[in-house]
């Protein structure tokens, strides 16, 4: 008997898109054709609660095609949450994750599944170069991927993002992480299957806006660092430390000028340089508690991590 075609899903997280579905959809079925000999290829659209005519384009292609499938989130819950949805709903024996911008090639997926089958879990696309993004992007991305490998304990490869393909071993055991605020570029390393780069060039998006303005990525940024560290209050921690220690080295030093010499001692002037300094250092370092604190408060609640308000052919 002959053993059925491996099942490749292909997960998609949507935000306002409504502009690259028709392009994306024709590079995708480009994909599924290249395949069909060697996989199923389907398709799961996941809307991270979009607000221009994204939803009515998915759910009228997966009326047509059964290959299709579409999830549709009651609200924006933000791209990662998305991919979990994704994630949790993918029935391949072969997941690939890909945004609906068209910056990472869909025909690139193909050659990501056969290093998959040769052996490997996880195929992570790996940027070799980052066409039209100024360099504020590229700097501060690079920064990020080196800072966050400094702080964390898992190795997380740098120049990487969501773009990648996995086993179902590797999606059931991210089935199994349920934190809220999630960072699943260091979280599927941190699984520690055998993992694999594929270098590639990142292009251009296909139009429209970046859903990642600064303030969002500095709040990603900040996310993954404290959701995947616990090194930033162990470094406050030394901060501290050291701080107290010069301290304690200066108002020894100023008892010596005072007793032992004649030069005066630095007026008031100098004490409130110190006080407004060590007064802000002190409210920065219970705001890093504070965002510790904050996200046990969100995982204590338990609620969902996304609501589905419908589906297609699920």
């Amino acid at each position: 008997m002959l053993r059925a075609q491996p099942i490749l899903t292909v997960i998609v997280p949507v935000f306002n898109e409504e502009d690259c579905i028709e392009a994306l959809f024709a590079r995708l079925l480009g994909l599924r054709q290249q395949l069909s000999a060697e996989a199923d290829v389907q398709f799961l659209f996941v809307d991270d609660g979009s607000h221009d005519q994204s939803v009515p384009a998915l759910s009228a292609l997966a009326d047509e095609q059964p290959f299709v499938k579409l999830i549709a989130l009651s609200r924006n819950f933000g791209h990662q949450l998305a991919v979990t949805a994704g994630l949790d709903n993918a029935d391949g024996d072969w997941v690939a994750v890909i945004d609906a911008d068209l910056q990472d090639p869909p025909e690139a997926i193909a050659d990501m599944f056969h290093r998959g089958l040769a052996g490997v879990d996880v195929v992570y696309g790996q940027r070799r170069s980052r066409r039209g993004e100024t360099v504020f992007k590229r700097v501060s991305a690079a920064a990020f991927y080196r800072v966050i490998s400094m702080l964390s304990d898992t190795d997380i490869p740098k120049d990487t993002g969501d773009f990648r393909v996995m086993s179902r071993r590797v999606v059931a055991t991210l089935r199994g992480m349920r934190e809220r605020h999630r960072f699943l570029r260091g979280m599927v390393p941190w699984t520690g299957f055998r993992s694999e780069a594929y270098l590639y060039d990142r292009d251009e998006r296909y139009t429209g806006k970046t859903k990642y303005p600064l303030s969002k990525m500095l709040r990603f940024a900040a996310n993954a660092i404290v959701s995947f560290s616990a090194k930033p209050l162990a470094l406050a921690t030394k901060f501290g430390l050291l701080m107290a220690l010069l301290g304690a080295l200066g108002a020894f030093y100023m008892l010596y000028l005072k007793l032992f010499s004649d030069i005066p001692v630095p007026g008031l002037t100098s004490i409130l340089v110190t006080i407004v300094f060590f007064g802000g250092l002190q409210i920065s370092l219970i705001g890093l508690v504070g965002e510790y604190v904050a996200r046990i408060f969100e995982e204590a609640k338990g609620r969902p991590l996304y609501v589905i308000s419908e589906t297609r052919n699920l």
